[in-house]
């Protein structure tokens, strides 16, 4: 995929509005993951994410409209419609899909019009490129029922992946400060001052960011290159593969009878993430957020976690006595 450079330019005002993404993005995880739909390899986890999508969106009676309207949408090529990754779906998926149903027909039009350019497009999609609204509502919800089928299985590992990765630049951020994360953000991306250059899919493309900051989205099915919107005046977003690791524990784990079995999903959440924001304890093992946050104290107060206080969240990180626990716990 690689062949092609992308320059984005920073000024000291970018620095300080350099953001990371709260959580995940599904829109930007569904185009990822179209590419893989359509490109075979991509490690063992992607074999087998690909293989139990196509049969989930078979049984759904999904993936005949996925082919005929998605996969057009989405080429594994230099450019892809930005209406189909709104910046709205950074805070929650259903906001993403109202921002889709709410694309104006122009917009798509003129988006559309630019990808024929690239590659060319199915009759099927001939409403869709005049901008007929019902077409954009049927669009929007097919992207919905996609996101929902095709995720589903995968969610908390995707958590995992994800979460783990915005505690490590957190980490980064809040010990060494803004540079030294962008120069960790890993071997497709090279942070030379005042410029962050990466990899990307085909030809040269340069963003300066002039003081409107960056949002960096790290992805779970983006598998090549970063990619970022064609669209130099949309808000600046960068996703990049996030690193994907899955924590394994065995049938003979005790850590369930020695905490209890809400504390002990806590503590390995904590691991599996290497650090993690206590909302974001709540969502990946299913409790309420209080009493998220009353587990995670006392998993502080035994000192099995460190908890500290960034901005207005606490990342909660193990400690060397929970990771022996935790090590000790799981069978080789």
């Amino acid at each position: 995929m690689a062949g092609g450079i992308l320059r984005i330019v920073f000024t000291g005002e970018d620095l300080a509005r350099l953001r990371i993404a709260s959580g995940i993005d599904e829109l930007w995880e569904l185009a990822m993951s179209l590419h893989v739909l359509q490109k075979p390899g991509g490690g063992a986890d992607m074999t087998a994410w690909r293989r139990q999508a196509r049969a989930d969106l078979a049984e759904t009676g999904l993936l005949q409209p996925v082919r005929r309207t998605l996969l057009p949408l989405m080429p594994i090529k230099a450019y892809f419609p930005d209406f189909l990754t709104p910046h709205q779906a950074q805070t929650g998926p259903q906001n993403g899909i109202d921002a889709l149903a709410d694309t104006p027909p122009s917009r798509v039009r003129r988006e559309l019009d630019q990808l024929r350019r690239h590659t060319a497009l199915p009759a099927t999609l001939d409403d869709l490129a005049r901008g007929n609204q019902r077409a954009i509502t049927g669009l929007a919800d097919l992207t919905a029922r996609y996101c929902q089928t095709a995720f589903a299985p995968h969610r908390t590992t995707m958590e995992h992946a994800l979460g783990r990765e915005r505690a490590r630049l957190t980490r980064l951020l809040t010990d060494h400060g803004v540079e030294a994360m962008l120069a960790a953000l890993g071997p497709a991306m090279r942070w030379r001052p005042p410029i962050l250059e990466t990899d990307y899919a085909t030809g040269r493309y340069q963003i300066a960011l002039r003081g409107r900051g960056l949002t960096l989205i790290p992805s779970y099915f983006c598998r090549y290159t970063p990619v970022a919107l064609a669209d130099p005046s949309l808000p600046p977003v960068l996703i990049y593969p996030a690193p994907r690791r899955t924590p394994t524990h065995g049938p003979g784990d005790a850590l369930p009878d020695l905490l209890g079995a809400t504390r002990a999903r806590i503590l390995r959440c904590v691991a599996a993430t290497a650090g993690c924001t206590t909302s974001e304890l709540a969502r990946r093992t299913g409790t309420s957020l209080s009493s998220a946050s009353a587990h995670a104290q006392v998993l502080h107060r035994t000192g099995l976690i460190t908890s500290t206080r960034h901005a207005n969240m606490v990342i909660h990180q193990l400690t060397r006595l929970g990771t022996d626990l935790i090590r000790h716990q799981t069978p080789s």
